[in-house]
């Protein structure tokens, strides 16, 4: 199961918990590191390292759903949520919010493995995401200005005789500009760029936003 860079975070106040889940996790030659509240998750300095968080709900001062919802925006690892209550808004609260599983107590080991291994995927991707519209936003940082003009323009279905009567140009400096924007950008195609405009959020002509 073990894979490099990988880190399971257990925070529950029930020392007995701890134990058991460390056990486990070490039995199976999982890295990770317990807390005994929030408060102490949070003081902790963690590493840039593909991780996910076995989160106990029912904590006092700082509950599981509490810190959930202060992580949100931090881009936090993939919760897993476990309960010795299992009642079921609390369940809601949490999977509306994006937990990758809810599991009661007391927890089937095999089902936690699951729920870890899904959640490290969940990770991975998550991480290539981000990776990826960094260089993108790079490749696009690297346009000039006319070329951002002219990008919306054309990846909005423009033909280019008509975005170079937009912007005052002739149809000839148009495709110039196309043809370094396809390059800098590392379009494979011109679907390609268009998907890539969609991903950037670049407005179409019409002053409305693509989906992401």
């Amino acid at each position: 199961m073990k894979q490099t860079g990988e880190l399971v975070y257990v925070v529950d106040d029930d020392p007995r918990v701890r134990e058991a889940l460390s056990e486990l996790l070490a039995s199976l030659k999982i890295e990770h590191v317990t807390f005994g509240s929030a408060a102490e998750y949070l003081a902790y300095v963690r590493t840039d390292t593909s991780s996910c968080l076995v989160l106990d709900v029912q904590m006092p001062e700082i509950s599981g759903l509490d810190l959930q919802r202060q992580l949100t925006g931090e881009s936090p690892p993939p919760i897993i949520f476990i309960s010795g209550h299992g009642d079921i808004p609390s369940t809601v609260r949490a999977m509306k919010a994006g937990a990758t599983e809810f599991l009661t107590k007391p927890i089937d080991p095999e089902a936690l493995v699951a729920a870890i291994r899904a959640a490290f995927t969940k990770d991975l991707d998550q991480r290539q995401k981000t990776a990826g519209m960094i260089l993108l936003r790079g490749r696009f940082a690297s346009l000039t200005p006319r070329e951002r003009e002219v990008l919306p323009l054309i990846a909005g279905g423009m033909l280019n005789k008509q975005a170079a009567a937009v912007l005052g140009i002739t149809e000839v400096t148009l495709q110039v500009h196309r043809g370094q924007i396809m390059r800098k950008m590392e379009a494979e195609s011109f679907a390609d760029l268009v998907r890539m405009a969609g991903r950037l959020g670049i407005p179409e002509p019409d002053g409305h936003y693509r989906n992401l």
